[in-house]
């Protein structure tokens, strides 16, 4: 006898885990349940049609071949029933049926159920601001609100804009509005510096210069207390200052929509995300949930986390469509792998941050490097820098970051530790400088990136050296007049001389020189060193440390950092 299979969500998962299960078991009768007229649609790819790299919305519910994904398509070619524009109202666990509502004539229909998956998704968090009712006030999260909003860009109605929240959606939207509309963007984050949870603070300033120096302003540290309009919005109040705006796109993060688990006493935990195994089963076992209305697994911190990615939703919807065939499939959890690009720069990771880290209790600590991310000898290649964070009590890798004008590149190198830290329950420093990375020259340097960021931890967890950010090496330069800091520019002579012309306090001493001009440097005072990546001042470091002279500290990333996060000397 066939199995009845119920599926209520019709975005990411759940076209996945019922064409899944179809391909397994044709035999199954699957039933898809969803409120929206388009289904089935690539929810990430919403700035980008907004910014006009993808022309029409229907890309984004097609497949490649350009087939649109509809109720038709499922029905014809994956063999399943899809009923759109359809509210699930009620589950009833006891007589294993679901209750559905037509959000058109509002005719209710109960449905009977063998196996049920929850793929509800998640809501955007929208803060009870007044003025939240305005005409022009979105959030990015339906192809009809992005419809509307390139719509009006096309037809020039928009010449201000505030996106309120500074996550990956938000930055990706103001990039699209600034880059292909030229709409003045103001991005308004309560944290203190944007993409938080995902990126140390050095990390984001260097994100936040990439959005400045391309126009636009970025104010962190604040909240919105209003909006203000006759019709529509034409004006945002925050905490600190008023900015005219003529749209405004609420992407303040998400929350889980879990309450029709909730309702039918489904188990939840205390952000309403529901509870699963491993199997993606949730308390009852005859109904399963997976993507961003779920709590799942941090490998990190072997606790239930919450991660609401697309690329997730579809690896666990597979996971679950096995499973209602009859296979016997897990889902291991998440290390939280993220790609967020803005204008010039790309930003990658994995894990957890040190910021992150600290809070939750662990002793992090995080090694930075700038290298090129192919041979130096080879004529086309672009700095990449990566930040490796290590618990200092046993060594244990935590997380990685990574900063590129080559997405690919950078994305490369964090998808590798990803992996590991995947895979292996306790990654070690010397997993990571270890790593086997493929090697030609038009791909990457002997000694990777990878390898060397974990070089650089190894250091620095056995005390060879102790380091500073580029944000706390130019804090202490621009405080030079009140602290006794004695600052060496370790690049070539020429571009230490250049700086030091302007500043007496700057002494430029190359590492090829410092082998003889180390007596310059005073051994009672603290000394900073910084070069063109970090690599050179590493070297200085230990020339110094054999004469004596051991008060060193390294800047991390050297002036590479230095000039991505747009602070000059």
């Amino acid at each position: 006898m066939s199995k009845n299979i119920i599926v209520i969500g019709g975005v990411a998962l759940g076209p996945k885990a019922a064409c899944r299960c179809m391909r397994l078991d044709p035999e199954a009768k699957v039933t898809l349940f969803d409120e929206n007229t388009l289904i089935s649609y690539g929810g990430c790819g919403i700035p980008y049609f907004v910014g006009g790299d993808i022309q029409n919305v229907k890309e984004l519910c097609s497949t490649p071949y350009q087939t649109l994904r509809n109720a038709d398509f499922f029905k014809n070619m994956k063999g399943f029933d899809v009923h759109t524009r359809t509210r699930v109202t009620k589950i009833d666990r006891q007589a294993k049926t679901v209750t559905a509502r037509s959000l058109d004539t509002g005719e209710e229909k109960t449905y009977p159920y063998d196996k049920l998956v929850l793929a509800t998704g998640a809501k955007p968090r929208m803060p009870n601001v007044p003025g939240g009712d305005l005409e022009n006030v979105f959030t990015l999260t339906k192809l009809e609100a992005a419809d509307a909003i390139k719509s009006q860009m096309e037809k020039g109605k928009i010449g201000s804009a505030v996106v309120v929240g500074g996550g990956f959606i938000g930055l990706e939207a103001a990039v699209a509005m600034a880059d292909m509309w030229g709409v003045k963007v103001a991005v308004v984050e309560m944290m203190d510096h944007i993409l938080p949870g995902v990126l140390d603070s050095e990390y984001a300033h260097m994100a936040t210069h990439d959005l400045v120096a391309h126009g636009v302003e970025v104010y962190t540290g604040e909240q919105v207390v209003r909006m203000e309009g006759d019709k529509a919005v034409s004006k945002v109040v925050t905490d600190k200052r008023e900015l005219d705006a003529d749209l405004v796109i609420f992407s303040a993060g998400f929350l889980p929509n879990g309450q029709l688990a909730k309702d039918c006493g489904l188990e939840v935990d205390g952000r309403g995300a529901i509870l699963v195994n491993d199997h993606m089963q949730t308390s009852d076992p005859d109904i399963y949930a997976g993507g961003d209305c779920c709590s799942i697994k941090n490998l990190i911190t072997g606790k239930p986390g919450y991660l609401p990615l697309g690329s997730m939703a579809n690896r666990q919807g597979r996971v679950i469509g096995s499973n209602l065939a009859g296979l016997d499939q897990t889902f291991p959890g998440y290390v939280g792998s993220w790609a967020v690009k803005l204008f010039d720069l790309s930003f990658v990771g994995a894990g957890l941050t040190v910021e992150t880290a600290k809070r939750m209790g662990y002793d992090a600590v995080g090694a930075m490097v700038e290298q090129l991310d192919r041979a130096h000898f080879y004529p086309v290649k672009e700095m990449c820098g990566l930040q490796l964070v290590a618990d200092r009590k046993d060594g244990r890798v935590l997380g990685i970051q990574g900063v590129s004008k080559d997405s690919q590149a950078v994305k490369a190198r964090v998808d590798a530790v990803a992996a590991v830290l995947q895979n292996k329950a306790f990654v070690s420093v010397a997993d990571i400088s270890n790593l086997e990375a493929s090697y030609a020259p038009p791909f990457a340097a002997a000694m990777d990136v990878v390898n060397a960021v974990g070089n650089a931890m190894e250091n620095l967890l056995a005390g060879r050296t102790k380091v500073i950010t580029s944000d706390e090496f130019m804090d202490l330069w621009e405080h030079r007049a009140e602290n006794n800091v004695f600052f060496i520019d370790c690049r070539p002579q020429m571009a230490g001389d250049a700086v030091q012309a302007k500043h007496p306090d700057w002494h430029a001493i190359s590492l090829e020189a410092i082998h003889t001009r180390w007596n310059e440097v005073p051994a009672d005072r603290p000394v900073a060193i910084i070069c063109n990546t970090g690599l050179r001042a590493y070297d200085a470091v230990l020339v110094l440390a054999r004469h004596g002279i051991k008060d060193t500290y390294l800047s991390m990333g050297g002036m590479q950092s230095v000039i991505k996060t747009g602070r000059e000397v």
